[in-house]
Order: C-alpha cells, then sequence, then structure tokens
C-alpha cells in the first residue's frame, strides 16, 4: 500500500485501524483504550503497536466506522445469545456493547476505529 500511495504522489497514507483486542474491553471508552500504553510507551494494544512501529501516528479517532442494524431474531442468530429486555449488551468479539430495542425490534451497534497515518516521504 505504500508503494502505491508513493507512486501516486502522496505524503501519507491513512488507514483505518480496528484495535483488536479492544473486544475484551467493550465497556472501556475507545480512546481511552487507544490511549493505555506499555511500559515502553508503546500502545497497549497489539494492532495499534504494529502500526507504530512501522511508523505510523495517530490521527484521528472515528466512534461511529462501522454500522450494524438487525433485527433481535438476527442478533440472537448471529451472536447465540438472547436479548430478553432493551438496553445495552456485551456481544463477544464487538468493541462496545450492542444496543438493543425490543419496542422497535432492532439491535444496533456503530464501532470505532482509529485513523493512523503512515508517512510515504
Amino acid at each position: 500500500m505504500r508503494r502505491l500511495a508513493a507512486e501516486a504522489g502522496f505524503a501519507d497514507l491513512v488507514a483505518p485501524v480496528r484495535p483488536n483486542c479492544k473486544a475484551r474491553y467493550p465497556l472501556t471508552p475507545f480512546e481511552r483504550y487507544c490511549a493505555w500504553t506499555r511500559e515502553d510507551g508503546l500502545p497497549f494494544d497489539p494492532w495499534l503497536r504494529t502500526h507504530v512501529r512501522a511508523g505510523a501516528s495517530f490521527a484521528v479517532p472515528a466512534l461511529a466506522s462501522q454500522r450494524v442494524d438487525g433485527t433481535i431474531a438476527e442478533w440472537e442468530t448471529w451472536t447465540g445469545l438472547t436479548f430478553p429486555d432493551s438496553g445495552d449488551y456485551v456481544v463477544e468479539g464487538a468493541l462496545i456493547p450492542v444496543s438493543i430495542d425490543r419496542a422497535a425490534d432492532r439491535g444496533t451497534i456503530v464501532e470505532p476505529n482509529y485513523w493512523m497515518r503512515h508517512p510515504i516521504r
């Protein structure tokens, strides 16, 4: 990707990065999670850390990066869970809780990512 960006004359490559361990901490606010660091100063999250080691810097969080809507039946099929009441539910693999609205027969999640800038030149 860097080669293609360089050939196109771009100064930077900006990539949407989904922190791969954030799902272990779905109740922690996204920006706080992304700010966690290890003792060596590198990001706590291994995928964010990989990008930083490759020379990237944090550009901006995209708090509404991917939206998934479905009926409650669809969410129950997708997750193997039962949603007996309206509210927020922790779902395995999701970065944040899914919101269930029983009256509207809808489940919605709007997942974040972090835009990271890789310098080309």
